[in-house]
């Protein structure tokens, strides 16, 4: 598994994706140095963290942390398409409305993933640390052979779901 199979770096991907085409199409000139280049720099953060936390996974405060840096980064971006239609640069509704959704969106999604990950739930299908040296898990692993470790999709407690709304 990768970081590419992640629902939220997707829609990270995906949004980078639009919005960059947004400032180039749809802005002003002037604006594209300005808050257009800001927009298209938080939009790739969001990204970007994702995967540093997804490779620092087997941490799980490091993997939280960079969660919680891409959550940040999805609050600026919103910020910065609110001020573009606030100022009338980006006067397009429909590509507003689509853009801020998908923000909403992925917002929603990696709140989840991260009150996943603090709760200890495997949110990735690859076994995520949940100590902070690698060898505790595989000390924990020799402790409860394979039959006796219940499989967090068989438990009666179900992780939370990327796509609910944790409010």
């Amino acid at each position: 598994m990768s970081y590419r199979d992640l629902e939220v770096w997707q829609l990270a991907r995906s949004l980078t994706v639009e919005i960059h085409e947004m400032t180039i199409v749809l802005l002003p000139r002037f604006e594209m140095y300005e808050v257009g280049a800001q927009i298209r720099r938080s939009s790739k953060s969001v990204r970007s963290n994702i995967v540093e936390g997804y490779g620092r996974r087997r941490y799980k405060q490091d993997f939280i942390r960079f969660l919680t840096y891409a959550l940040s980064s999805c609050d600026e971006t919103r910020d910065h398409l609110e001020v573009l239609r606030e100022s009338g640069s980006l006067a397009d509704e429909d590509v507003y409305s689509k853009l801020s959704a998908g923000l909403e969106t992925l917002g929603k999604k990696l709140n989840n993933l991260i009150t996943s990950v603090e709760h200890g739930h495997r949110s990735v299908r690859e076994p995520m640390m949940e100590y902070g040296d690698p060898d505790d898990h595989h000390r924990h692993l020799e402790d409860h052979p394979p039959s006796s470790i219940q499989h967090p999709a068989s438990s009666s407690q179900h992780p939370a779901s990327e796509t609910e709304d944790p409010t």
